[in-house]
């Protein structure tokens, strides 16, 4: 990792700024800030610098693809705000540019009794969110799907899927005709940040930019770029791999549309659910598990010295002392299919493992305090000339939009001082 000082022969005193605002990552959180940077203060300069050679190929092209209503988030969050907000101005873009999406609405099932009390708070927190929720019995239940069993249901109409990796390319492309610069290949090595004197950024590759502000959009690698601007972040990315399956295609019929247990409050996963995704083809999935990499697509994946950090925070101790038995049921539905498919059955019972196959897993970059807390909002945090985004998962891809808007409004507040 580089230190800001071999970074400063290269950023004399009176150089010409490459552009205003130079934002780091291509996910759909970045790319929806330089969107709205341009929008809001035409004429602004935009590098969006991306360490791969295309967009959206982390956390916005590898999940589910549903648009959250912002029914499980707690009132008056932020992710409450912009999820409820956002899902309805996401279906308005995606009809806008042609994305491909549907509101399909969705189920959340309780399986059996001891469910229903969480399931009655979610009714009440989706009234408290102003969202649409109608409660079902099992005969109404079996009406959405013939095939889900359950006790009872509720009945989301705002939730939808659509094409995430798409809704991000759109975003670039606008944010280019607005004026922004798209570079790929363009990972950060080093951050010079001196007051009165704006930002430089040196790439792997030993280019330097140098800009008024800095956006960091960089997701799974977040707190790294914090720390490498010279700011503690507070945090820390602890990576959860995502594994799913997708039905065969015959057996696809069993499901018509989106179903979702009734998810634990004490931990931000929804639990495994199943998704008819825009292509037709119905997700099952995630099972989340701890990744041994930020990138740790795959269970053999690892990266030592990004585990190591990982084995030497706090906080990833904490974590696992206070929820060794949620972990524990999660890593062994990961490494045996008859227990993935036991969860399955709860409310699919007419899936056999055979039914299943494996599809792309996500890795969630969720942020962790030094206690061991799950950061449980979406975080920012801003310092001089810089804007950080450290906490940003799902849903924040249904919560782009906003999102953009918030980073952009902060990072043009701070060039503005």
């Amino acid at each position: 990792m580089s230190s800001p000082e071999n970074l400063a022969p290269a950023h004399p005193r009176g150089a010409a700024l490459d552009c205003d605002v130079l934002v780091v990552g291509a996910g759909i959180v970045g790319l929806s800030t330089a969107y709205a940077v341009t929008r809001a203060a035409p004429g602004t300069r935009v590098v969006v610098l991306e360490k791969e050679g295309a967009p959206a190929l982390h956390q916005t092209g590898r999940n589910s693809g549903v648009i959250h209503s912002g029914i499980y988030y707690r009132p008056g969050s932020l992710k409450a705000r912009y999820a409820t907000g956002g899902a309805a101005e996401l279906v308005k873009f995606c009809a806008a540019h042609d994305v491909p999406h549907e509101v399909t609405g969705k189920l959340i099932v309780a399986v059996d009794r001891s469910e229903l009390p969480r399931l009655h708070a979610l009714v009440q927190r989706g009234r408290e969110n102003g969202i649409p929720v109608r409660e079902l019995g099992p005969a109404q239940l079996r009406e959405y799907e013939p095939h889900v069993r359950g006790v009872a249901a509720i009945h989301v109409g705002t939730t939808g899927v659509c094409d995430f990796t798409a809704v991000a390319r759109t975003l670039g492309r606008l944010a280019v005709e607005g004026g922004a610069a798209l570079r790929y290949g363009a990972e950060v090595a080093a951050v010079d940040r001196r007051a009165g004197r704006g930002v430089a950024v040196r790439t792997a590759d030993g280019s330097v930019l140098r800009a008024r502000a800095l956006v960091n959009c960089a997701g799974l690698h977040c707190d790294r770029v914090a720390r490498l601007a010279g700011d503690d972040p507070g945090m820390r990315i602890v990576p959860f791999r995502g594994e799913y399956f997708e039905l065969a295609e015959e057996r696809a019929g069993l499901v018509r549309g989106l179903v979702y247990p009734v998810p634990d409050p004490a931990f931000p996963f929804l639990g495994v659910h199943l998704t008819r995704g825009i292509d037709g083809g119905v997700h099952i999935g995630p099972n989340a598990v701890p990744a041994l990499a930020r990138e740790g697509y795959a269970p053999t994946t690892l990266r030592p010295r990004e585990l190591a950090g990982v084995l030497a925070y706090p906080g990833a101790w904490h974590l696992a002392r206070r929820h060794w038995r949620y972990g524990a049921g999660e890593v062994h539905r990961s490494l045996s299919r008859h227990a993935f498919t036991a969860a399955v059955r709860r409310l699919l019972p007419e899936v056999t493992s055979g039914d299943l196959r494996p599809a792309p897993a996500g890795v969630r970059a969720q942020a962790v305090l030094p206690d061991g807390t799950l950061v449980d909002d979406f975080l920012f945090a801003e310092s001089p000339h810089t804007v950080h985004v450290l906490n940003a998962p799902s849903p924040a891809a249904t919560a782009s939009l906003p999102i953009g808007r918030e980073v952009a409004a902060r990072v043009l507040a701070a060039m503005a001082r």
